[in-house]
Protein backbone atom coordinates (compact mmCIF):
# COMPACT_ATOMS: atom_id res chain seq x y z
CA UNK A 1 0.00 0.00 0.00
CA UNK A 2 1.75 3.08 -1.14
CA UNK A 3 1.37 6.19 1.39
CA UNK A 4 -0.56 8.44 -0.74
CA UNK A 5 -3.29 5.58 -1.21
CA UNK A 6 -5.16 6.58 1.74
CA UNK A 7 -3.93 10.29 3.18
CA UNK A 8 -6.02 13.08 4.20
CA UNK A 9 -5.48 16.59 4.66
CA UNK A 10 -3.03 16.34 7.83
CA UNK A 11 -1.52 13.11 8.02
CA UNK A 12 1.84 13.86 8.96
CA UNK A 13 0.25 15.97 12.10
CA UNK A 14 -1.75 12.66 12.60
CA UNK A 15 1.22 10.33 12.74
CA UNK A 16 3.00 12.56 14.88
CA UNK A 17 0.18 12.69 17.46
CA UNK A 18 -0.24 8.92 17.52
CA UNK A 19 3.02 8.05 18.03
CA UNK A 20 3.96 10.80 20.81
CA UNK A 21 1.32 10.09 22.47
CA UNK A 22 2.26 5.77 22.28
CA UNK A 23 5.48 6.93 22.92
CA UNK A 24 4.30 8.51 26.41
CA UNK A 25 1.57 5.32 27.29
CA UNK A 26 3.23 2.46 25.90
CA UNK A 27 3.84 0.42 28.58
CA UNK A 28 4.71 -3.19 28.85
CA UNK A 29 6.98 -4.33 26.17
CA UNK A 30 6.43 -4.99 22.64
CA UNK A 31 3.37 -7.43 23.00
CA UNK A 32 1.63 -4.43 24.85
CA UNK A 33 3.19 -2.23 22.46
CA UNK A 34 2.09 -3.70 18.89
CA UNK A 35 -1.10 -3.90 20.59
CA UNK A 36 -1.62 -0.52 21.35
CA UNK A 37 -0.77 0.00 18.00
CA UNK A 38 -3.10 -2.39 16.16
CA UNK A 39 -6.34 -1.05 18.14
CA UNK A 40 -5.37 2.70 16.72
CA UNK A 41 -4.53 1.66 13.14
CA UNK A 42 -6.41 -1.24 12.43
CA UNK A 43 -9.45 -0.82 14.86
CA UNK A 44 -9.93 3.18 15.64
CA UNK A 45 -7.99 5.11 12.46
CA UNK A 46 -8.52 1.97 9.64
CA UNK A 47 -4.96 2.74 8.06
CA UNK A 48 -4.15 -0.68 7.21
CA UNK A 49 -6.62 -3.89 7.44
CA UNK A 50 -6.07 -6.56 10.06
CA UNK A 51 -4.12 -8.91 7.09
CA UNK A 52 -2.19 -5.95 6.66
CA UNK A 53 -1.12 -5.17 10.18
CA UNK A 54 -0.47 -9.24 10.46
CA UNK A 55 1.65 -9.32 7.53
CA UNK A 56 3.88 -5.66 8.56
CA UNK A 57 4.29 -7.27 11.74
CA UNK A 58 5.90 -10.85 10.02
CA UNK A 59 8.05 -8.54 8.29
CA UNK A 60 9.35 -6.98 11.01
CA UNK A 61 10.05 -9.31 13.21
CA UNK A 62 12.16 -11.33 10.71
CA UNK A 63 14.19 -7.96 10.55
CA UNK A 64 16.84 -6.93 13.44
CA UNK A 65 15.74 -4.30 16.45
CA UNK A 66 13.12 -3.53 18.15
CA UNK A 67 10.14 -4.58 16.25
CA UNK A 68 7.52 -1.98 17.82
CA UNK A 69 9.58 0.74 17.21
CA UNK A 70 9.67 -0.33 13.43
CA UNK A 71 6.16 -1.29 13.47
CA UNK A 72 6.31 2.69 14.07
CA UNK A 73 8.47 3.37 11.62
CA UNK A 74 6.70 1.23 8.55
CA UNK A 75 3.15 2.45 9.60
CA UNK A 76 4.48 5.84 9.66
CA UNK A 77 5.75 5.23 6.09
CA UNK A 78 2.77 3.93 4.97
CA UNK A 79 0.79 7.15 6.44
CA UNK A 80 2.91 9.97 5.33
CA UNK A 81 5.51 8.97 3.17
CA UNK A 82 9.36 9.53 4.27
CA UNK A 83 8.29 11.75 7.06
CA UNK A 84 6.26 9.84 8.56
CA UNK A 85 9.06 6.93 8.75
CA UNK A 86 11.25 9.51 10.54
CA UNK A 87 8.22 11.07 12.85
CA UNK A 88 6.62 8.23 13.73
CA UNK A 89 9.51 6.57 14.73
CA UNK A 90 11.30 9.32 16.35
CA UNK A 91 8.42 10.44 18.52
CA UNK A 92 7.75 7.12 19.23
CA UNK A 93 11.17 7.16 20.72
CA UNK A 94 11.37 10.17 22.12
CA UNK A 95 9.58 10.29 25.37
CA UNK A 96 11.15 7.27 26.70
CA UNK A 97 14.40 8.95 25.75
CA UNK A 98 13.54 11.76 27.96
CA UNK A 99 12.42 9.93 30.76
CA UNK A 100 15.30 7.14 30.69
CA UNK A 101 17.42 10.24 30.57
CA UNK A 102 16.04 12.35 33.41
CA UNK A 103 16.35 8.92 35.28
CA UNK A 104 19.88 8.28 34.75
CA UNK A 105 20.68 11.83 36.21
CA UNK A 106 18.94 11.04 39.38
CA UNK A 107 20.81 7.25 39.56
CA UNK A 108 24.10 9.68 38.72
CA UNK A 109 23.24 12.25 41.68
CA UNK A 110 21.49 10.22 44.17
CA UNK A 111 23.06 6.75 43.57
CA UNK A 112 19.80 4.88 42.79
CA UNK A 113 16.58 4.36 40.47
CA UNK A 114 13.71 6.25 41.66
CA UNK A 115 10.75 4.02 42.70
CA UNK A 116 8.37 2.76 40.70
CA UNK A 117 6.92 -0.33 42.24
CA UNK A 118 2.93 0.63 43.03
CA UNK A 119 2.91 2.07 39.18
CA UNK A 120 3.97 -1.25 37.71
CA UNK A 121 1.54 -3.03 40.07
CA UNK A 122 -1.36 -1.45 38.85
CA UNK A 123 -0.15 -1.36 35.25
CA UNK A 124 1.09 -5.06 34.77
CA UNK A 125 -2.32 -6.56 34.90
CA UNK A 126 -3.98 -3.91 33.13
CA UNK A 127 -1.09 -4.53 30.38
CA UNK A 128 -1.72 -8.42 30.01
CA UNK A 129 -5.65 -7.96 29.27
CA UNK A 130 -4.90 -5.36 26.83
CA UNK A 131 -2.71 -7.48 24.79
CA UNK A 132 -4.96 -10.87 25.13
CA UNK A 133 -7.44 -8.44 23.46
CA UNK A 134 -5.11 -8.03 20.32
CA UNK A 135 -3.88 -10.95 20.44
CA UNK A 136 -7.46 -12.74 20.04
CA UNK A 137 -7.76 -10.21 17.02
CA UNK A 138 -4.39 -11.47 15.41
CA UNK A 139 -5.34 -14.87 16.39
CA UNK A 140 -8.71 -15.14 14.27
CA UNK A 141 -6.54 -13.38 10.86
CA UNK A 142 -3.88 -15.75 11.49
CA UNK A 143 -4.83 -18.76 11.95
CA UNK A 144 -6.74 -20.25 8.41
CA UNK A 145 -6.06 -23.66 8.60
CA UNK A 146 -5.85 -26.69 10.56
CA UNK A 147 -2.13 -26.49 9.91
CA UNK A 148 -1.66 -23.32 10.61
CA UNK A 149 -3.29 -23.77 14.10
CA UNK A 150 -1.00 -26.75 14.43
CA UNK A 151 2.03 -24.16 13.59
CA UNK A 152 1.11 -21.56 16.11
CA UNK A 153 0.61 -24.62 19.14
CA UNK A 154 3.69 -26.09 18.21
CA UNK A 155 5.21 -22.47 18.52
CA UNK A 156 4.00 -21.55 21.74
CA UNK A 157 4.85 -24.96 23.09
CA UNK A 158 8.47 -24.26 22.27
CA UNK A 159 8.60 -21.17 23.62
CA UNK A 160 8.23 -22.21 26.92
CA UNK A 161 10.40 -24.75 26.27
CA UNK A 162 13.32 -22.30 25.35
CA UNK A 163 13.39 -22.41 22.31
CA UNK A 164 14.73 -19.00 20.08
CA UNK A 165 12.43 -16.82 18.77
CA UNK A 166 14.27 -15.85 15.51
CA UNK A 167 14.27 -19.74 15.07
CA UNK A 168 11.39 -20.27 15.53
CA UNK A 169 9.12 -17.47 13.36
CA UNK A 170 11.93 -18.27 10.40
CA UNK A 171 10.88 -22.13 11.26
CA UNK A 172 7.29 -21.57 11.40
CA UNK A 173 7.37 -19.58 7.78
CA UNK A 174 9.89 -22.59 6.46
CA UNK A 175 7.22 -25.73 7.72
CA UNK A 176 4.01 -23.88 6.15
CA UNK A 177 6.14 -23.11 2.10
CA UNK A 178 7.03 -26.49 2.41
CA UNK A 179 3.48 -27.86 3.12
CA UNK A 180 2.43 -25.69 0.46
CA UNK A 181 5.04 -27.04 -2.04
CA UNK A 182 4.27 -30.64 -1.25
CA UNK A 183 0.57 -30.29 -1.90
CA UNK A 184 1.14 -28.74 -5.44
CA UNK A 185 3.34 -31.05 -6.10
CA UNK A 186 0.53 -33.49 -5.04
CA UNK A 187 -1.72 -32.12 -7.09
CA UNK A 188 1.26 -32.67 -10.68
CA UNK A 189 1.23 -28.90 -10.37
CA UNK A 190 4.93 -29.28 -11.16
CA UNK A 191 8.12 -28.77 -9.94
CA UNK A 192 8.10 -25.39 -8.51
CA UNK A 193 11.48 -23.30 -7.06
CA UNK A 194 11.03 -22.61 -3.62
CA UNK A 195 12.09 -19.04 -2.62
CA UNK A 196 11.86 -17.49 0.51
CA UNK A 197 11.67 -14.09 1.40
CA UNK A 198 14.05 -13.24 3.83
CA UNK A 199 14.35 -10.12 2.86
CA UNK A 200 17.77 -8.42 3.61
CA UNK A 201 20.27 -10.85 5.65
CA UNK A 202 21.34 -8.95 9.11
CA UNK A 203 24.45 -6.65 9.25
CA UNK A 204 26.97 -10.02 9.55
CA UNK A 205 29.79 -8.27 10.17
CA UNK A 206 30.42 -7.28 13.66
CA UNK A 207 31.66 -3.60 14.17
CA UNK A 208 34.51 -4.44 17.07
CA UNK A 209 34.95 -2.10 19.65
CA UNK A 210 38.55 -1.65 20.29
CA UNK A 211 40.14 -1.25 23.45
CA UNK A 212 39.15 0.40 27.05
CA UNK A 213 39.40 3.74 27.09
CA UNK A 214 35.51 5.67 26.42
CA UNK A 215 35.17 7.62 23.24
CA UNK A 216 31.89 8.66 21.25
CA UNK A 217 33.18 6.96 18.21
CA UNK A 218 33.53 3.35 20.12
CA UNK A 219 30.65 4.10 21.69
CA UNK A 220 28.46 4.77 18.55
CA UNK A 221 30.22 1.30 16.87
CA UNK A 222 29.29 -0.39 19.57
CA UNK A 223 25.37 0.04 20.19
CA UNK A 224 24.59 0.37 16.05
CA UNK A 225 26.02 -3.21 15.78
CA UNK A 226 23.98 -4.23 18.81
CA UNK A 227 21.39 -2.30 16.67
CA UNK A 228 21.99 -4.35 13.46
CA UNK A 229 22.29 -7.38 15.17
CA UNK A 230 19.81 -8.47 18.35
CA UNK A 231 17.16 -10.33 17.80
CA UNK A 232 14.21 -11.44 19.97
CA UNK A 233 14.27 -10.25 23.34
CA UNK A 234 15.38 -7.95 26.35
CA UNK A 235 17.64 -10.84 27.62
CA UNK A 236 18.99 -10.88 24.20
CA UNK A 237 19.49 -7.49 24.23
CA UNK A 238 20.69 -8.26 27.48
CA UNK A 239 23.30 -10.64 26.47
CA UNK A 240 24.69 -8.22 23.83
CA UNK A 241 25.40 -5.50 25.94
CA UNK A 242 27.07 -7.77 28.87
CA UNK A 243 29.45 -9.33 26.28
CA UNK A 244 30.33 -5.64 25.23
CA UNK A 245 30.06 -3.45 28.09
CA UNK A 246 31.06 -4.99 30.82
CA UNK A 247 33.57 -7.70 29.34
CA UNK A 248 35.34 -6.16 26.30
CA UNK A 249 35.03 -2.78 27.29
CA UNK A 250 35.12 -2.52 31.39
CA UNK A 251 32.86 0.15 30.78
CA UNK A 252 30.44 -1.14 33.30
CA UNK A 253 29.40 -3.27 36.31
CA UNK A 254 27.13 -6.13 36.16
CA UNK A 255 25.11 -4.33 38.84
CA UNK A 256 24.94 -1.17 36.56
CA UNK A 257 23.93 -3.12 33.57
CA UNK A 258 20.94 -5.02 35.63
CA UNK A 259 19.61 -0.94 36.61
CA UNK A 260 20.05 0.10 33.60
CA UNK A 261 17.82 -3.00 31.81
CA UNK A 262 15.38 -2.33 34.88
CA UNK A 263 14.84 1.37 34.05
CA UNK A 264 14.64 0.40 30.33
CA UNK A 265 11.79 -2.15 31.69
CA UNK A 266 9.37 0.23 33.94
CA UNK A 267 9.41 2.91 31.56
CA UNK A 268 7.31 3.38 28.08
CA UNK A 269 8.57 3.07 24.33
CA UNK A 270 10.70 0.70 23.54
CA UNK A 271 13.29 -1.52 25.99
CA UNK A 272 16.17 -0.45 23.75
CA UNK A 273 16.42 3.24 25.67
CA UNK A 274 18.70 1.06 27.80
CA UNK A 275 21.15 2.87 25.47
CA UNK A 276 20.31 6.18 26.78
CA UNK A 277 20.63 5.38 30.30
CA UNK A 278 23.96 3.25 29.46
CA UNK A 279 25.15 6.74 27.17
CA UNK A 280 24.45 8.80 30.21
CA UNK A 281 26.52 6.59 32.51
CA UNK A 282 29.68 6.31 30.49
CA UNK A 283 29.39 9.78 28.57
CA UNK A 284 27.42 11.96 29.79
CA UNK A 285 24.62 13.83 27.96
CA UNK A 286 26.46 13.29 24.57
CA UNK A 287 27.34 9.88 25.11
CA UNK A 288 23.20 9.58 25.89
CA UNK A 289 22.60 11.00 22.55
CA UNK A 290 24.87 9.09 20.44
CA UNK A 291 23.89 5.78 21.95
CA UNK A 292 20.21 6.38 21.45
CA UNK A 293 21.18 7.16 17.72
CA UNK A 294 23.31 4.13 16.75
CA UNK A 295 21.13 1.53 18.66
CA UNK A 296 17.79 2.68 16.45
CA UNK A 297 19.43 3.65 13.40
CA UNK A 298 19.41 0.54 11.51
CA UNK A 299 15.79 -0.24 12.16
CA UNK A 300 15.54 3.24 9.71
CA UNK A 301 17.42 1.47 7.60
CA UNK A 302 16.25 -2.11 7.03
CA UNK A 303 12.72 -0.53 7.19
CA UNK A 304 13.50 2.17 4.76
CA UNK A 305 14.83 -0.50 2.31
CA UNK A 306 12.39 -3.79 2.82
CA UNK A 307 9.18 -1.41 2.27
CA UNK A 308 9.31 -0.78 -2.12
CA UNK A 309 9.13 -4.96 -1.98
CA UNK A 310 7.18 -6.16 1.28
CA UNK A 311 3.66 -5.31 -0.46
CA UNK A 312 4.80 -7.87 -3.27
CA UNK A 313 5.66 -10.34 -0.17
CA UNK A 314 1.95 -11.25 0.27
CA UNK A 315 1.46 -11.92 -3.97
CA UNK A 316 3.36 -14.64 -4.71
CA UNK A 317 1.89 -18.04 -3.36
CA UNK A 318 5.63 -18.86 -2.09
CA UNK A 319 6.39 -15.72 0.15
CA UNK A 320 2.50 -15.42 0.82
CA UNK A 321 2.66 -19.48 2.61
CA UNK A 322 5.78 -18.13 4.33
CA UNK A 323 3.93 -15.06 5.61
CA UNK A 324 1.10 -16.61 6.91
CA UNK A 325 3.89 -18.97 8.65
CA UNK A 326 5.55 -16.60 10.20
CA UNK A 327 2.74 -14.52 10.98
CA UNK A 328 0.70 -18.07 12.47
CA UNK A 329 4.55 -17.94 14.90
CA UNK A 330 4.32 -14.42 15.71
CA UNK A 331 0.89 -14.70 17.39
CA UNK A 332 2.67 -18.20 18.89
CA UNK A 333 5.32 -16.07 20.40
CA UNK A 334 2.90 -13.42 22.10
CA UNK A 335 0.52 -16.60 23.03
CA UNK A 336 4.11 -17.65 25.08
CA UNK A 337 5.13 -14.01 26.52
CA UNK A 338 1.54 -13.26 27.69
CA UNK A 339 2.06 -16.29 29.96
CA UNK A 340 5.18 -15.28 31.38
CA UNK A 341 3.99 -12.01 31.82
CA UNK A 342 0.79 -13.27 33.00
CA UNK A 343 2.80 -15.19 35.79
CA UNK A 344 4.52 -11.87 36.99
CA UNK A 345 1.98 -9.30 36.66
CA UNK A 346 -0.88 -11.65 38.24
CA UNK A 347 0.47 -12.28 41.63
CA UNK A 348 -2.56 -11.36 44.00
CA UNK A 349 -6.43 -10.91 44.05
CA UNK A 350 -6.43 -7.30 43.49
CA UNK A 351 -4.45 -7.85 40.28
CA UNK A 352 -6.38 -10.51 38.85
CA UNK A 353 -9.52 -8.09 39.78
CA UNK A 354 -7.39 -5.23 37.39
CA UNK A 355 -7.02 -7.37 34.76
CA UNK A 356 -10.38 -9.17 34.59
CA UNK A 357 -11.98 -5.01 34.60
CA UNK A 358 -9.82 -4.07 32.06
CA UNK A 359 -10.32 -6.85 29.83
CA UNK A 360 -14.43 -6.30 30.64
CA UNK A 361 -13.92 -2.53 29.90
CA UNK A 362 -11.77 -3.36 26.69
CA UNK A 363 -14.39 -6.01 25.47
CA UNK A 364 -17.79 -3.56 26.25
CA UNK A 365 -16.86 0.11 26.13
CA UNK A 366 -13.43 -0.42 23.78
CA UNK A 367 -11.98 2.86 25.33
CA UNK A 368 -8.21 3.75 23.83
CA UNK A 369 -5.70 0.91 26.31
CA UNK A 370 -4.14 4.34 27.27
CA UNK A 371 -6.74 5.77 29.51
CA UNK A 372 -6.88 2.35 30.82
CA UNK A 373 -2.86 2.31 31.15
CA UNK A 374 -3.34 5.50 33.52
CA UNK A 375 -5.99 3.73 35.51
CA UNK A 376 -4.07 1.10 36.46
CA UNK A 377 -1.27 3.41 37.61
CA UNK A 378 -3.30 5.40 40.05
CA UNK A 379 -5.24 1.89 41.54
CA UNK A 380 -1.24 0.65 41.83
CA UNK A 381 -0.27 4.20 43.42
CA UNK A 382 -3.45 4.05 45.70
CA UNK A 383 -2.58 0.63 47.15
CA UNK A 384 0.87 1.19 47.55
CA UNK A 385 0.03 4.28 49.53
CA UNK A 386 -2.82 2.02 51.97
CA UNK A 387 0.00 0.09 52.42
Amino acid sequence: MAPSEQTPRTPLAEVAVLFLRLGFTAFGGPAAHIAMMRDEVVKRRRWVTEQQFLDLLGVCNLIPGPTSTEMAIYLGYIRAGWRGLILGGALFILPAMLIVLAIAWAYVKFGSTPGATGVLYGIKPVIIAIILQALWGLTRVAVKSRLLAGVGIAILVLFLLGANPIALLLGGGILVVLVAYARRRSKSEGPAALILPLGLPPLAAALAAGGAAFSLGTLFLTFLKIGALVYGSGYVLLAFLRDDLVYKLGWLTDHQLIDAVAVGQFTPGPLFTTATFIGYLVGGLPGAVVATVAIFLPGFIFIAALYPIAPRLRDSPWTGAFLDGVNVAAVGLIAGITVQLGQAALVDLLTVALAVIAAGVLVRFKPNSAWLVLGGALVGLASELWR
